[in-house]
């Protein structure tokens, strides 16, 4: 039989209204009463009806993350950290896996599933700004990922353009100036990579060195066979670089397969740096140094930027917030300098 507030009081021999005080943490409770209520809370072991206390605001206590690959590391750790943040605030997380796929990604962003949720995280892939500017539904939406849209959504990501810097800087400070890009998108000026191409190009430049187009290697996707085919390209064609910047983790990992099966060494005669600090990029023969974005901030921007809108103090030009990053340094680019 499920415990109630009834049962908590009696146990506690308080009134009712004492013991919701305490389980919503109302502050003007004396630390003795608060501790005679927890312990009849933990020795019937009471637990809140979440649902009905959702339902009473008119809410369902449920919101949505939709990300275009589960499968990617990535995803995967940043909705981990997005379910703890929903979960400080009783928020349930239900997950969508849009497959980056614009059809997907209007769907969902349109409100298929408005009657369920109360609000939507999404990382968009192929949506451009006007699908999102006559949005019908008024489901609160936040925005994450590299892409900018100049919408009247929040929107947290990382300063994706330094922390591409960063990278190419910390390879200049190694010695490397032949510093290859892989992971750009050439099928659309809007797709994420840009920026972070436009570091490349950046840092480079305040070296004094012009950034080599040759040097630069689409992609057909992020996963790590697009990095071992962009790296075996590279090679094929004679354009033998000293270091790689990669879109991801996932590319650069990739990458540094096709240069052993080539006989080349990572740092020493190839240094190699990624995007991402996912698990795996610590765990591989050579570990990879990385740009760590704050995940955990990001979930908990987009967690909070919900909850704002959903006491009713959106901002109606939308706000861009963002998160802070670290490059991680390791073996894959310790060799030389």
């Amino acid at each position: 039989m499920r415990v109630s507030l009834k049962d908590v009081a009696e146990r506690a021999g308080v009134s009712i209204k004492t013991v919701s005080n305490v389980v919503n943490n109302y502050p003007h409770i004396t630390p003795a009463m608060r501790t005679k209520v927890q312990e009849a809370i933990d020795e019937l072991g009471y637990r809140p009806n979440l649902t009905a206390r959702h339902l009473r605001k008119g809410r369902t206590g449920i919101i949505a993350l939709a990300v275009p690959e589960l499968g990617n590391p990535y995803f995967a750790e940043l909705a981990g950290a997005v379910i703890d943040a929903a979960a400080e605030h009783e928020f349930t997380v239900l997950l969508d896996h849009t497959r980056g796929e614009r059809q997907q990604e209007l769907l969902v962003s349109q409100g298929f599933r408005a009657r369920v949720i109360d609000g939507l995280i999404l990382s968009p892939l192929e949506l451009e700004a006007e699908d999102l500017r006559g949005r019908a539904d008024d489901v609160p939406l936040v925005l994450l990922g590299e892409r900018e849209y100049g919408l009247p959504f929040d929107h947290i990501a990382i300063d994706n353009v330094a922390a591409a810097r960063a990278a190419v800087r910390h390879l200049l400070d190694r010695g490397r100036t032949r510093i290859a890009y892989l992971g750009v998108r050439t099928d659309s000026a809007n797709r994420p990579a840009h920026l972070r191409l436009d570091g490349w190009r950046a840092e480079l430049a305040t070296a004094g060195l012009t950034p080599d187009e040759d040097l630069i290697v689409p992609v057909g996707g992020w996963d790590r066979d697009d990095g071992a085919r962009a790296m075996a390209e590279l090679l094929d064609a004679g354009h033998r670089p000293d270091a790689v910047f990669a879109f991801n983790d996932l590319i650069a990992i990739g990458a540094m397969r096709v240069l052993h099966e080539r006989g080349l060494r990572v740092p020493w005669d190839i240094a190699v740096v990624g995007f991402d600090d996912i698990a795996e990029s610590r765990f591989g023969a050579v570990s990879l140094t990385t740009i760590a974005p704050d995940k955990q901030a990001i979930a908990r921007l987009a967690v909070a930027s919900l909850l704002r809108s959903l006491s009713g103090r959106q901002d109606p030009g939308g706000r861009e917030l963002t998160a802070e990053f670290r490059l991680v340094e390791r073996e894959s680019t310790l060799g030389r300098r």
